[in-house]
């Protein structure tokens, strides 16, 4: 059955709005702005972190646009600097009060602890606690493997875990790890989904978006909702803001779905110099 546009706007898997708004950079007064006319063009879900240093925007872009707090779904992710014991339950007491609000939407681990500096145990359970005090509705992970998300669900429990949060494109479509999180009843977020903007050269989805008066970035993000993923592009431009949100009217044919999957190349943009063991 075609999914319209207005139902994937209203769409939520495991609760969370699949378009969302990535805030990774929406600094200073300009990004501020950014964050409220996307509020204005329709996004409810804002995604940042405490390593964005994006918080604080967040909540002043909700409070001018005049956007109940309550129809705005907010992520935010704690830093691998904050993982210990100790530092996990304030950092996210200081993310409540730089978000001027009383329970964050999701909350997610941004990294897992580098070389295990921090032991898993220490901040899954501390992620669990967040929830069990009601300071976060949701919890999740982001740039997980299987292996730890596996780990996790035997701490926490299985169903706990609403979301991982990984690198998705056309050019890395993460399909090992994305059927596992569907197994497990996880989401997936994908997040920079137009690959730094090397979508828009792309052969075929300039093709693609031709013949539909399109853009590739649409097509690309079409393709992702279609897929069933979450996406988090980022803009500061209106027209792009716009734009982005519009490919949630976008209904790609089976043909053209092909075609983009046929553009999986495995090419990773985000791999720190100490990464978790990637799943093929």
């Amino acid at each position: 059955m075609s999914i319209t546009g207005q139902e994937h706007r209203m769409t939520t898997r495991n609760g969370i709005p699949v378009m969302g708004l990535g805030t990774y950079q929406r600094l200073g007064p300009e990004g501020c702005e950014a964050i409220r006319v996307a509020l204005e063009i329709g996004y409810r879900h804002l995604d940042t972190a405490q390593s964005y240093d994006t918080e604080e925007n967040v909540a002043e872009a909700i409070r001018r646009s005049g956007v109940p707090r309550g129809e705005v779904f907010i992520t935010t992710k704690v830093a691998t600097t904050n993982l210990a014991r100790g530092a996990f339950l304030p950092s996210v007491e200081k993310s409540l009060k730089r978000l001027a609000t009383e329970r964050i939407d999701l909350t997610l681990i941004h990294w897992p602890s580098p070389n295990d500096a921090v032991p898993f145990e220490h901040y899954i359970e501390d992620l669990g606690t967040a929830q069990e005090r009601g300071w976060t509705r949701l919890i999740g992970v982001s740039n997980f493997p299987i292996a730890l998300l596996k780990k996790a669900e035997a701490i926490l429990g299985k169903g706990r875990l609403a979301t991982n949060q990984v690198e998705v494109h056309p050019f890395l479509q993460n399909r090992t790890l994305r059927d596992w999180c569907d197994g497990a009843g996880i989401s997936v977020t994908a997040y920079m989904p137009l690959a730094k903007g090397r979508v828009a050269a792309d052969p075929v989805l300039r093709d693609i978006a031709a013949a539909r008066n399109a853009t590739p970035g649409q097509i690309a993000l079409a393709f992702l909702l279609q897929e069933g993923l979450i996406v988090i592009p980022a803009s500061s431009r209106r027209d792009n803001l716009a734009a982005n949100f519009a490919a949630t009217g976008i209904v790609l044919s089976a043909e053209e779905i092909a075609r983009v999957r046929a553009l999986d190349r495995h090419e990773r943009m985000i791999n720190p110099a100490s990464p978790p063991a990637w799943d093929r």
